[in-house]
């Protein structure tokens, strides 16, 4: 069976943590909510520091979550999440979703936020979690898409960061721009019953603008992915250093605004 065969771009720095940390069922899942019962089995596909699968297990406490990542080291922080909640319904377990070690018809639900961006097989992906879901449960996926994240006031040096990070993402053996595609490989994996729908990040208070800008501009000298901008080739450390410097003065901004487009599809098996 097909495995992973692309590179997370992102990894685990404590600029990545920091976003993945504020992440919660409410902001990030909500088209999801309607759909959960309390009995529910569910899988979170992705969980990293396991803030979602937290959400996810208060959500059916007579069920149970399972979440799952490619990266057996984050999970340490997820069980500590979940452990500082007092739950008692979720387990950590790694895995890869091309080829996820679950039989067929195991779960309720089957959720991936922020994953298909980074897999080198979403089809496939998707194939499995299909699989791995009972007749009549739900699967849920949700991703960014790039090229359609806007902000204002506009910034040639933020338009370089937008372009640097499509190639870098792609280089990698991902799509970054998954969100608009999500419907089209649902349809692919054979899935017949899917709402596609759209959701938002906004950034622009001043708290805002300094937390998005501050993650960023880390992330763009510090991360994996600045690592592998430049053993790439596709950029080297100062005009690294330049990219970061124009998001903390996009973050200084009373005018500014930065708005992250995610696609959405709730399927039925």
């Amino acid at each position: 069976m097909p495995k992973e065969t692309a590179v997370y771009t992102h990894g685990h720095h404590e600029s990545v943590l920091r976003s993945h940390t504020w992440r919660t069922a409410a902001n990030s899942a909500a088209y999801l909510l309607g759909s959960l019962e309390p009995h529910m089995k569910v899988l979170d596909i992705g969980c990293g520091p396991g803030t979602i699968t937290a959400d996810l297990a208060e959500l059916v406490p007579d069920g149970h979550v399972t979440g799952v990542d490619h990266a057996p080291g984050i999970l340490d922080t997820a069980r500590a999440t979940a452990a500082e909640r007092g739950l008692d319904n979720v387990d950590f377990a790694v895995a890869d979703v091309h080829a996820l070690d679950y039989p067929d018809d195991t779960f309720c639900g089957v959720h991936a936020h922020q994953v298909l961006q980074h897999v080198g097989d979403p089809v496939r992906a998707l194939s499995e979690m299909r699989r791995v879901c009972r007749p009549g449960g739900v699967i849920a996926v949700r991703d960014a898409d790039y090229s359609a994240m806007t902000w204002y006031p506009g910034s040639p040096v933020l338009d370089d960061w937008l372009d640097l990070y499509l190639r870098v993402a792609r280089a990698n053996g991902g799509e970054p721009d998954a969100g608009r595609r999500l419907k089209s490989w649902a349809l692919e994996a054979g899935f017949t019953d899917i709402a596609a729908s759209a959701g938002t990040w906004c950034y622009s208070s001043e708290e805002e603008r300094a937390w998005w800008s501050g993650l960023w501009a880390d992330r763009t000298v510090a991360s994996s992915y600045a690592e592998r901008a430049v053993a790439t080739g596709h950029a080297d450390a100062e005009q690294l250093a330049d990219i970061a410097a124009a998001w903390r003065a996009w973050g200084s901004r009373k005018d500014g605004w930065f708005v992250v487009l995610h696609g959405e599809i709730l399927c039925r098996k």
